[in-house]
């Protein structure tokens, strides 16, 4: 025990040092900032609906909300209903229990609405969406398959899962796209 103290104390703390801050990073968040209040004119508010997913896609949304990535700083927040949303954030295939789930929360954002499928089960069905020669709009018994099956999509994010970074490239890309419509 004597021993570990002793090298503890011969050997200080050890540490990183700490980043300085970027001015460039500083200046690429007020430009998202006011890229946002243009096209929506205030925060955007995001909706998140899993429809089914593994949880790989929502544990890379959840890093968003960390301050590493810190989307409220970016005048992005995530509200608990849909009448208070400006775009759904959808992640996984859309299985037969939450189609009419998704549906009824499409429905209840109001207009003008975005829709992000995020990940490769939201986006193209992924490993749930085996080739269907007859087009059917539901992939099996407990899969609709991707979510453009069910409501109208917007942006797809493809990745499984995909990263934060790709994630709020979308949110940006349908946020820019809003104003296209």
């Amino acid at each position: 025990m004597y021993q570990i103290i002793r090298q503890i104390l011969r050997t200080g703390i050890k540490t990183e040092t700490p980043p300085q801050p970027d001015d460039t990073l500083r200046s690429q968040i007020q430009e998202i900032n006011a890229q946002i209040l243009h096209h929506v004119g205030r925060a955007l508010a995001i909706r998140h609906v899993d429809a089914g997913s593994c949880n790989g896609c929502e544990l890379e949304i959840h890093c968003l909300n960390n301050a590493y990535y810190n989307i409220d700083g970016l005048g992005i927040h995530f509200v608990a209903s849909p009448r208070h949303a400006d775009m759904l954030l959808v992640t996984g295939p859309v299985s037969r229990h939450m189609e009419i789930a998704l549906k009824r929360t499409y429905d209840a954002t109001p207009d003008p609405k975005l829709v992000v499928a995020i990940g490769d089960c939201g986006g193209d069905g992924g490993i749930f969406s085996p080739s269907n020669a007859l087009g059917d709009k539901c992939e099996s018994y407990a899969s609709c398959g991707k979510v453009a099956n069910v409501i109208p999509v917007d942006v797809a994010v493809p990745g499984c899962p995909p990263t934060p970074v790709a994630i709020l490239q979308g949110i940006l890309t349908a946020v820019s796209n809003l104003k296209a419509r």
